[in-house]
């Protein structure tokens, strides 16, 4: 089923989970794990993270080193028909243009195509760690709108072949990334909004939003995308904060502000017990003031913190 059909045919705010594939060498089991505690409030939909590989040195016995490309975190595509399978919903992997050619790209939207799989979310994907900026693949996508265009042409029967004539049509919704607070490498959120209005036109038919901590600045970006003409459902990323290491790491990496308040109360807590209360209850908050502003579903970033979130989803559905 379809991200805009759940969408429609619901009568109040929807509720979905994110993902990480194991790492390698861990089983499907684990994943189950982490899933069962919050099976019980009946989510739409799972996503599930896609991971490019990293370039390695390994030491040979010599005393030499080879480079070697490892990716940690295989397995999306079959834990999307293993979810599906298993709890039988939906589950939505993510695509991303980092790490894979074109070719590479089309044959593991083949493969989602034949489990069924009626949705993806589009992303370019971060730069490789040894990298100081995004570098694609060769013949790989340069940017999240290169690789919708991709998805859209297979979905009218467009494949990279041309020889492959009334090629079979795939239909799979298109999800794209969304920045309450700005892509990082954007200059300002005005020509943020156009790349984003230009997926939309593109085909985009939802966007998943960054996480952010202050609903003012989701309530913002909303009422910014209605002006610049993005009229497609609007899914709020939400995450908890469990630690204090947090404070640093989460705007260092997801170029996110945390709101004095909450870090101020993080900063007062005394024990890690303490810090996950004070993340839960403040995104129990900011859960319950975006469900009555209207928000089609509220989307949270598991991440290792099943438990947190849970204590969260049970106050707020």
């Amino acid at each position: 089923m379809k991200v805009t059909e759940h969408i429609n045919s619901a009568k109040d705010t929807l509720l979905s989970f994110e993902v990480l594939p194991p790492l390698k060498g861990k089983t499907i089991t684990s994943l189950y794990d982490h899933l069962n505690p919050l099976m019980e409030f009946n989510p739409s939909w799972v996503n599930v993270t896609y991971h490019r590989s990293e370039s390695m040195f390994k030491k040979k016995a010599d005393g030499s080193f080879v480079k070697v490309e490892v990716r940690k975190r295989p397995g999306t595509v079959g834990i999307c028909a293993a979810i599906m399978n298993h709890y039988q919903i939906d589950a939505i992997p993510h695509i991303i243009c980092g790490g894979f050619t074109k070719r590479e790209t089309e044959d593991a939207l083949i493969d989602l195509n034949f489990l069924g799989i009626d949705n993806v979310l589009v992303l370019r994907g971060d730069a490789a760690k040894n990298e100081a900026s995004f570098e694609p693949e060769k013949d790989g996508n340069n940017y999240a709108i290169d690789l919708l265009r991709q998805v859209g042409g297979l979905n009218h029967g467009i494949y990279i072949d041309e020889d492959i004539r009334d090629g079979g049509k795939t239909k799979f919704c298109i999800g794209v990334a969304g920045y309450p607070e700005k892509h990082f490498e954007a200059p300002n959120l005005e020509i943020d909004l156009k790349y984003l209005k230009e997926k939309v036109d593109a085909g985009a038919e939802y966007i998943m939003t960054q996480m952010f901590f202050d609903n003012q600045k989701f309530f913002d970006f909303v009422n910014s995308c209605k002006e610049a003409g993005i009229n497609v459902p609007i899914i709020p990323g939400l995450k908890p904060i469990t630690t204090k290491k947090q404070l640093t790491v989460l705007p260092r990496i997801f170029h996110v502000d945390i709101p004095t308040d909450l870090s101020n109360a993080v900063m007062k807590a005394k024990t890690d017990e303490e810090v996950e209360q004070v993340g839960t209850e403040w995104l129990i908050q900011q859960s319950k003031e975006l469900k009555q502003f209207g928000v089609p579903v509220l989307h949270y970033y598991t991440l290792g913190k099943p438990k947190v979130v849970r204590n969260v989803v049970k106050e707020v559905f």
